[in-house]
């Protein structure tokens, strides 16, 4: 199965100057916990999340008015093809433990996000194992592992 039958291609961007404010607010209408940053050319340059928001701005005491996405984003965004095999994505998110991988097309532009609900939802093409291992290691939930 390829990344584009599982993604959600419902995704709004912002650009690095948007406001927190503003960001925030896309959030809640749209329903979602991050957003891409991207440039002129609506290629990804950063993420920003809504636990983002909430440590790295509100806690630190910014302006969600006047502080810019750029300045609390994460950079260096790891993201997925759309012709990718799913199994190659899902990887990622195990590796990285990413809950939403952002899609691009060949061009590097966004088209999609791929989050654990896109995983769960297609549990039984993608195989309910490897979802649930997938999840784990997403969530780092390894059990007794630690009390070894």
């Amino acid at each position: 199965m390829k990344v584009k039958d599982c993604m959600c291609n419902d995704v709004c961007c912002v650009k690095p100057n948007t406001n927190l404010n503003h960001v925030a607010k896309l959030m809640g209408e749209n329903h979602v916990g991050c957003i891409p940053v991207c440039n002129e050319n609506n290629q990804i340059c950063g993420i920003v999340t809504d636990r983002d928001i909430l440590l790295r701005a509100v806690a630190c005491d910014k302006d969600t008015k006047t502080c810019q996405v750029s300045d609390i984003m994460t950079c260096n965004v790891c993201t997925c093809h759309e012709d990718e095999e799913m199994t190659n994505a899902q990887s990622k998110m195990s590796q990285y433990q990413i809950r939403r991988l952002p899609v691009c097309d060949s061009n590097n532009q966004i088209v999609g996000i791929l989050s654990i609900g896109d995983l769960t939802h297609h549990d039984e093409q993608l195989g309910k194992e490897q979802v649930c291992d997938t999840m784990e290691n997403i969530c780092n939930c390894d059990g007794n592992k630690n009390a070894e």
